[in-house]
């Protein structure tokens, strides 16, 4: 989770590409260059079996002078050793 909020705020879209399961992967990632990412807090973090986990966590950037807030519980899962973003809740 962490590597993959570095890459927003980078803008590192190649990376986030290369760790979202290819079943839920979009084609292409337009990230917004404007957005100034303000931090992330972990909320929880929960294995649901041998080879899954699920995350919440709290992400906070400003966009066009507004603070946005954006609250997600993510669910990964482990293939070959490497863990991939496979889709979240947004609250």
């Amino acid at each position: 989770m962490r590597s993959r909020y570095t890459a927003y705020v980078l803008g590192h879209a190649d990376y986030l590409l290369a760790t979202w399961h290819e079943r839920t992967r979009p084609a292409t990632l337009e990230l917004d260059p404007a957005a100034k990412w303000l931090g992330l807090e972990v909320k929880q973090r929960l294995h649901t079996g041998e080879n899954q986990a699920e995350v919440s966590f709290v992400a906070r950037f400003r966009l066009a002078g507004r603070a946005v807030r954006l609250t997600e519980h993510s669910r990964f899962v482990r293939e070959n050793g490497r863990w991939f973003y496979v889709d979240g809740e947004v609250s």
